[in-house]
């Protein structure tokens, strides 16, 4: 009697013990309540209502080719594709981790053929269904499965990591492709305007009103605008390329709308493509906590601390006695040590129990790795928010800079466009030099360009800040078990 009283409390001395082994994951890792850092930056970030990142890409990128666009690259990419074998693997991986609290079920018919001396050969043989159940007493299989499920959401998360990024990346090779045509559109303007003035100065120098010199001076600076040209042509090509790599297919034309068609801009802006662009009704960032909730590298960073947590647990578990049962049932014709003939059905069942004594340090060495790891994701998932929020902050000083720049560039190019027929129409008067002329051309020239390109830096901006906040990924769960 005493000996099975000391039996009990051991038994339940350890399921006490156990009863940890069951606890689900709570997150412990604080993220910085400030991660945007400054919020007010240029007029831009406001605090307040709903953020811009939890508007789907299609309402933020509102031009229909730049949407089928973004539809293919998701549908054809090369890397999209093995993301979503990387998540079929690990839903796999789980529905197996969530088979493992069923028994395993096998038919092993065995066939033996023996002869001792002179006896007669004696054929024996069996026809058994082997049943074997580990039963989960210290959360051993529970814990392996809830790791599967956070091993299967980090796979999500990849994936939509990955299809923000290509989303992004697609938006801004198309604007690219946009602001580059914009730019061969001025250098051609500029190339006849340009051909016009050569043609005026060589007529000029023919009458003796102009020094060669002058056309000279006129002619290098127009096979400039020539070579730009080429330029522009070239980098156009290498943007198609890149899209088509992203699309997996043969180097094509690109489809798409004139810059300035359908700008990144809120319904209710008001004013030219770039001052509806940067209007604060759009750039709103919201708080931190939703960030939190939308970033894919964020999510997967708790998916991998939920990972660690129940691989701990799991180390844990194997501290503690395993149980496994074991039945078979068929029918043979050996009998211990007898053959009849015909054969009976047998039965047997067996139960075993097995506790860990000394494993040379393995399950000591497994459960303090276990716990290291756990440490070092949590420090990791910190310092993931913190880098996402200087992503954020940094996506929010650039709009800040390009918006203040768009007007400064808007009103240069109005100026200079002014100057440059003021000066032409005093050459024609006999009243400015070429050189001066040529100086008008030049400075509308890059002014254009100039605004054009801060035009494109600032769309690169907006996309960045999208992206930066979460956007353009879409909320996936896991159903609890």
């Amino acid at each position: 009697m005493k000996i099975k009283n000391i039996i009990a409390a051991a038994a339940v001395s350890l399921m006490l013990t156990g009863c940890g082994l069951y606890n689900k994951y709570e997150q412990k890792a604080e993220a910085p309540a400030d991660a945007f850092g400054t919020r007010e930056l240029g007029g831009i970030a406001t605090e307040g209502g709903e953020s811009l990142a939890q508007m789907s890409w299609r309402q933020f990128f509102t031009d229909p080719a730049l949407q089928s666009l973004i539809d293919m690259v998701l549908s054809h990419n090369t890397d999209m594709n093995s993301a979503r074998i990387a998540v079929e693997k690990s839903e796999a991986a789980l529905k197996m981790a969530r088979m493992a609290y069923l028994p395993a079920l096998y038919f092993s018919p065995q066939g033996t053929l023996a002869k001792f001396d002179n006896n007669p050969w004696s054929k024996t043989y069996s026809l058994p269904l082997q049943l074997s159940w580990d039963v989960d007493v210290f959360g051993s299989i529970t814990n392996k499965k809830r790791a599967a499920k956070a091993v299967l959401l980090q796979a999500q998360m990849q994936r939509e990591a990955l299809r923000a990024n290509l989303i992004a990346t697609t938006a801004q090779q198309y604007y690219m492709l946009q602001v580059l045509d914009r730019q061969l559109e001025i250098l051609t303007m500029t190339d006849s305007l340009w051909n016009a003035s050569l043609e005026t100065q060589k007529s000029l120098w023919e009458n003796g009103k102009a020094y060669s010199t002058s056309v000279n001076q006129m002619e290098a600076s127009y096979l400039d605008v020539k070579s730009q040209i080429a330029d522009t042509r070239r980098h156009i090509r290498a943007v198609e390329n890149a899209i088509c790599s992203l699309l997996a297919v043969t180097p094509q034309h690109i489809n798409r709308s004139r810059w300035g068609g359908s700008p990144l801009s809120h319904p209710a802006a008001t004013g030219d493509a770039g001052q509806r662009m940067f209007d604060t009704q759009f750039l709103k960032i919201g708080v931190p906590a939703t960030m939190l909730e939308l970033r894919p590298d964020i999510r997967m960073a708790n998916a991998a601390m939920e990972e660690a947590f129940y691989n701990t647990k799991a180390a844990r578990a194997a501290f503690f006695p395993s149980i496994t049962l074991d039945a078979s049932a068929g029918w043979t014709n050996s009998a211990g040590g007898m053959v009849v003939d015909p054969g009976k059905l047998l039965f047997t069942a067996i139960g075993s129990l097995t506790q860990p004594i000394f494993a040379r340090g393995k399950i000591s060495a497994n459960y303090k790795i276990s716990k290291l790891t756990e440490e070092d994701l949590q420090q990791k998932y910190v310092q993931t928010v913190v880098d996402a929020g200087n992503q954020v902050n940094e996506a929010l000083a650039d709009c800040a800079v390009a918006r203040e720049k768009h007007q400064y560039y808007h009103r240069q190019v109005q100026v200079l466009h002014d100057a440059y027929n003021g000066t032409h129409e005093l050459m024609d008067n006999g009243k400015a030099s070429y050189l001066e002329v040529l100086t008008a051309q030049e400075s509308l020239l890059n002014a254009q360009l100039g605004e054009a390109m801060n035009l494109y830096n600032g769309t690169q901006a907006v996309i960045a800040l999208y992206i930066a906040l979460g956007g353009g990924g879409e909320q996936l769960t896991i159903d609890n078990y």
